[in-house]
């Protein structure tokens, strides 16, 4: 029996010096040089995530270790949505809404984009399970429109709002598609989400961590993407004015949060992409679009029904276009079972284009 190797010492210093960081901010130390710290731990702290992420997931195997990853970090995510809304009041009624869909276009578009260019460049063709690839966009496309674009067609309140009654039925069967998913994925139809070759695949399945390795890693896992979340919160005043700064609109800065919070999905999927483990890298990337919006809606809904605020959730037409032309293209683009570099080109032209018709409307 082969001996474990220990975790590296970066991958356990890094969360750490994240928090160090943190409570250096908290006692009001500032200053340009204290915003290149923050930023360094930032990355750090990012790579240590997708370390971790990466043993835990091998100790549970697919599904469950992508699904682990995408539900922690969203759970944080929407903890620091729903903080910074009851911080801001009514004036931050739009923040879930930029939130989410910022999140749902890079992930559709840039992760999911730039694995498949990734892959594709270096194995030409890439095969995945179609079937659960199927499920995951056919779950997303519904909450999706239910949530960003239906608010500006109905009638009892003037859009892009719902009315109470609208926005609590809303949030319900958010919450009923993404828990059915969940079941599906982990439960009914596991086998939906294996890799074609799950079976001979021995490289991904061989040696797994020791249960004391995974769960050390879980656990500085989670002091990873608090902190991470965090970092990204600390460092939005100077993200905030430097947009200002070059005259960009405010949704930049969001776009800017969004990326942030996403690198250790979207570096996770990328290199299990480069390992021709393409199954893997969809898993994170659908998976984590579908657990941001089927997680954040219902939790900012109750916070709007708690509160009396009126919650603003359909887009604009311009990003509506987008949204569905990004829903489109990913049903086309992932309906075979197999991706070349044209597939990623697609999608990175979209993401290019959403992030050009953000700063240029």
């Amino acid at each position: 029996m082969q001996q474990q190797a220990p975790l590296p010492l970066w991958s356990v210093a890094w969360p750490v010096v994240g928090w160090v960081l943190l409570g250096g901010s908290l006692l009001g130390v500032a200053g340009g040089w204290w915003v290149a710290l923050l930023a360094a731990g930032l990355v750090g702290t990012v790579l240590s995530a997708v370390h971790h992420a990466e043993v835990v997931a091998h100790k549970v195997g697919e599904p469950y270790g992508t699904l682990v990853l995408a539900l922690a970090i969203t759970v944080i995510e929407v903890a620091l949505i729903v903080s910074m809304m009851l911080a801001g009041g009514p004036e931050t009624t739009a923040l879930a809404r930029d939130t989410v869909f910022a999140a749902v276009m890079l992930i559709l578009n840039g992760i999911v984009g730039i694995c498949l260019l990734a892959g594709g460049s270096r194995y030409r063709e890439q095969t995945f399970g179609q079937l659960g690839v199927s499920a995951s966009l056919t779950t997303l496309a519904a909450i999706a429109v239910l949530t960003l674009v239906l608010p500006n067609y109905t009638t009892s309140v003037i859009g892009p709002v719902y009315s109470p009654s609208q926005l609590a039925f809303v949030a319900i069967v958010s919450l009923v598609l993404y828990g059915t998913f969940v079941l599906v994925q982990a439960v009914r139809h596991r086998d939906y989400f294996l890799p074609p070759d799950a079976k001979t695949d021995e490289e991904a399945h061989a040696n797994p961590p020791s249960g004391k390795l995974a769960a050390t890693s879980a656990g500085l896992l989670l002091l990873g993407l608090v902190a991470v979340v965090l970092l990204a919160k600390a460092l939005a005043p100077t993200i905030e004015a430097a947009v200002a700064g070059a005259g960009a609109p405010k949704a930049v800065v969001g776009i800017i949060i969004a990326m942030v919070v996403l690198l250790p999905e979207g570096l996770a999927a990328y290199r299990a992409a480069r390992a021709n483990r393409l199954q893997t890298s969809l898993n994170l990337a659908l998976g984590s679009a579908l657990a941001s919006i089927g997680l954040t809606i219902p939790a900012v809904a109750i916070v709007s029904l708690a509160t009396g605020w009126t919650l603003t959730l359909g887009l604009d037409i311009k990003s509506s276009v987008l949204l569905l032309l990004s829903l489109f293209v990913s049903s086309l683009s992932l309906s075979t079972g197999r991706t070349t570099v044209l597939q990623g080109v697609v999608h990175l032209v979209l993401l290019a284009t959403y992030l050009f018709t953000t700063i240029v409307p």
